[in-house]
């Protein structure tokens, strides 16, 4: 589902605020606006994702969730060099799946230590 985020003053433009996930205080982040991608409008419906990286968590606003699934280890592939919009130090592959690619992006590299710091001195 969606929950429209409570804003943060002076965060990073990407982070779109906050809401109670768990009992937690999560923060919500924009892939759009972090990738700087074209269209940062959001979808009619958007989703959030909640990602876990080590012992941090944060949620992902995305346009849309169409499938959950386990992946085996060997069905990902090295990413090629250019994949549109995103950097390739944000991807830890792909999957080749029936008639569809799709990227897989690495959580632990989302935020550099310089946007991590300050989304914690926001003190959220």
């Amino acid at each position: 589902g969606y929950t429209e985020p409570t804003k943060i003053p002076e965060s990073p433009d990407f982070i779109k605020g906050v809401i109670t996930y768990q009992d937690e205080i999560l923060p919500i982040m924009d892939l759009k606006k972090k990738f700087n991608l074209s269209d940062t409008k959001l979808k009619d419906n958007p989703k959030i994702v909640v990602v876990k990286s080590e012992d941090k968590k944060v949620g992902l606003i995305v346009d849309l969730v169409s499938e959950v699934m386990n992946v085996d280890d060997s069905m990902i592939e090295e990413a090629p060099s250019i994949v549109k919009g995103i950097s390739n130090e944000y991807i830890s592959g792909m999957i080749k799946l029936n008639d569809r690619i799709i990227i897989l992006i690495d959580t632990e590299k989302i935020l550099t230590n310089d946007e991590m710091s300050k989304i914690q001195s926001l003190n959220i």
